[in-house]
């Protein structure tokens, strides 16, 4: 397989990755999950992914949609790059196992078909906050809970965000 078939085989379908996570269980691999939008890729996001896949043996990447990015209220431009170009980016990367698009607002339904050992995301949210409405709640993790999985906040890196990076660039 070359390797631009590798990157476009580890992007796949909500409805081919039940197999593909079962393929891993059976080999007794660790599955790990975070999510997010991943628009211009920097140190944070790079940290973030890196020390996710250290918690596993396989890192799913749940990617937001054009259309649910511009649900999350990050600003009329955005997302700057196309998902289908993020998800591409991203499958580049050797942290992450396998890249899923999601649609929905949130991930909840891809993280109920995943069952995660692991649910991961950045330190600006909280695992151990149960209000759904809270805006450091980290969506999943009641079923993790109800799983006896875990969820695990990464500390974010100070100074990068593609807002941050976004507004350098307008306003220079």
């Amino acid at each position: 397989m070359s390797q631009l078939e590798f990157l476009k085989h580890k992007i796949t379908s909500p409805e081919d990755l039940p197999k593909l996570i079962a393929r891993w269980r059976v080999k007794g691999h660790k599955v790990v999950f975070t999510n997010g939008v991943f628009d211009i890729i920097h140190k944070g996001h790079i940290t973030l992914l890196a020390a996710a896949a250290d918690m596993g043996d396989k890192l799913i990447l749940g990617l937001n949609s054009d259309q649910s990015v511009r649900t999350l209220g990050k600003g009329p431009d955005r997302p700057i790059n196309r998902g289908e170009d993020r998800a591409f980016v991203l499958a580049g990367l050797a942290s992450v196992a396998a890249i899923v698009v999601f649609y929905e607002g949130t991930p909840y339904e891809l993280i109920k078909k995943i069952e995660p050992d692991v649910l991961v995301k950045g330190g600006d949210y909280d695992p151990h906050q149960t209000d759904p409405e809270a805006k450091n709640y980290i969506v999943g993790s009641d079923i993790q809970e109800s799983n006896g999985k875990e969820t695990v906040a990464i500390p974010i890196v100070d100074g990068y965000s593609s807002t941050s990076i976004i507004r350098k660039i307008n306003h220079g």
